[in-house]
Order: C-alpha cells, then sequence, then structure tokens
C-alpha cells in the first residue's frame, strides 16, 4: 500500500514539474516574440508615412496669415507631389491660385533645389527652403517632405502633453538635427503620439539654436487610405500673436508627368 502510493506521489511530481518547465518555456518564447520597441528613426519613418501619401497627390492649401486672431493676408495654392523610387524623397510643384496677382506663378522643388518661376519675368529664379512665403509659412513648409531622410533623430523623452484642442496626448518626444544645410529647419523638437505615431507639435531652431516657430498638427481625416492632419498652425516664437493656419483640402491621386519636375518646363506648364 505504501509502495502505491510512493509512486503515485512521484508521478504527481513528475507531472507537476513537467508542467511547470512547459509554463516557463512558453512564457520564454512569448517574451522572444514580444515586438521590439521602435527606434527614433522608425518612428520618425511612419509619422512621415501619416503625413505624406505615398502615392503621386495633389492637395490645395489655404494658407492664412492671423495677427492678434485677426485675418491680415491669405493664399491659395495647389501642391502636386510625387515621391522618388530611388530616393524616396518627394518633388513638388506648387501652383499659385490665389489671390489673383499671384495666379500664374509656380515654385518647383526637385532634390535640394527650389525654383521660383513668374510668367512675368523671362527666368525662373534658385529661392531657399528657409524664405518667408507667407506669414509663418516659408517656403519648405508646403513642400511635401521626409523628415526621416533629411534629419538625425533620437528619442529624448516619453511625455504627456497636450495637442492644438489641449487635450492629453503620450508622445515621444524625438529631436532632430539637420544632415544638411538645404533643408527647411537646423534643429527641431518633434512629438509624435506614441500609439499612433500621428505628429502632434513640433519646434523648429535655427542653426544658432534659436527658437523660431512652434508648430500644432490637427484637424485629422481619412485621406488617401490614412488619417492624416489636414491643419498645420505655426506660431511666431517670438511674437505668439503672430498665427499661420495652413488647411489642406482635397487630397486626390492623380498621375504627375515627369516633364512636371523639370525647371525647363516650368514656362509651358499649363496645370
Amino acid at each position: 500500500m505504501h509502495t502505491q502510493n510512493g509512486i503515485s506521489f512521484m508521478r504527481m511530481l513528475i507531472i507537476g514539474v513537467v508542467i511547470v518547465i512547459e509554463v516557463m518555456l512558453t512564457s520564454r518564447a512569448n517574451a522572444d516574440e514580444s515586438p521590439k520597441p521602435l527606434s527614433a528613426k522608425e518612428i520618425l519613418h511612419r509619422s512621415d508615412n501619416i503625413r505624406n501619401p505615398s502615392m503621386p497627390f495633389a492637395t490645395q492649401i489655404t494658407i492664412t496669415e492671423y495677427n492678434k486672431a485677426k485675418e491680415v493676408d491669405k493664399m491659395v495654392i495647389k501642391v502636386h507631389s510625387k515621391q522618388q523610387k530611388n530616393s524616396g524623397q518627394y518633388r513638388s510643384l506648387v501652383e499659385f491660385l490665389q489671390p489673383s496677382r499671384d495666379s500664374g506663378k509656380l515654385m518647383l522643388k526637385n532634390g535640394n533645389e527650389i525654383w521660383f518661376y513668374d510668367p512675368a519675368a523671362s527666368n525662373s529664379i534658385r529661392l531657399s527652403p528657409q524664405q518667408r512665403l507667407m506669414g509663418q509659412a516659408s517656403n519648405g513648409d508646403v513642400m511635401t517632405a521626409n523628415f526621416a531622410l533629411d534629419y538625425n533623430v533620437e528619442i529624448h523623452a516619453e511625455e504627456v502633453i497636450k495637442d492644438a484642442n489641449k487635450n492629453p496626448r503620450i508622445t515621444y518626444r524625438l529631436h532632430m538635427t539637420a544632415m544638411n544645410e538645404n533643408v527647411t529647419y537646423a534643429v527641431a523638437d518633434f512629438w509624435v503620439e506614441k500609439q499612433t505615431n500621428r505628429p502632434v507639435k513640433a519646434k523648429f531652431y535655427s542653426s544658432s539654436n534659436r527658437l523660431m516657430k512652434i508648430a500644432y498638427y490637427r484637424r485629422f481625416q481619412k485621406k488617401l487610405g490614412e488619417f492624416r492632419p489636414t491643419e498645420v498652425l505655426i506660431i511666431d516664437a517670438v511674437d505668439t500673436n503672430k498665427v499661420t493656419r495652413l488647411l489642406m483640402d482635397d487630397f486626390h491621386a492623380v498621375n504627375i508627368p515627369e516633364a512636371w519636375f523639370q525647371r525647363g518646363y516650368l514656362p509651358r506648364f499649363k496645370g
């Protein structure tokens, strides 16, 4: 009788040990399969994909300048953008629609060059992305750009910040430094929502590390397969009464001829 009890006890002990080992192995396997944290570059790349459609597209942007909440000036442009397969960068052609005095003017970004064309002049002239377009918006602000290709980036912190509507957001604060002098801003802090990779806020600095502008991304709407920001508020860091709003409407996929991105084609562009 004692022998049978001893055998039963040993069997139960062995079964228990086997179960414990299986649980440990399963837990280890699950731990090995858990997703690795995203790198700063991966987070920025995913945020780029939210801001920018991957297919050739066009959108109309209404740029409105405010001072102390009063409208000062307004401009309407149409941006045609297409991603290069080899580099991943975007080329953009900007049509000036309003005001009427600017109608027919064009701005072209191809690689690191931006060219401005006025039908009243005989030649196109080269501009920098840092030059002011209107209000707080520079030329580079209206051009489609992949930050992950233009900036070195580090995760500086995980922070809870308030978005443009004063709602709390759990974010990564990314610190970005330009890879070359041809980008719009030398240094930037960029807040990306942790759960969605959506851009929330940015601070843009000069090469001397002077804070120039603060931007908020909002009004996310389903456009071309993704919820994208359709409004950007750009605030002057020195005088916060000065605000410029970029309102993006009518996102749509388009077939963009390669000729549109050639400087020599600008006088022949018909839209």
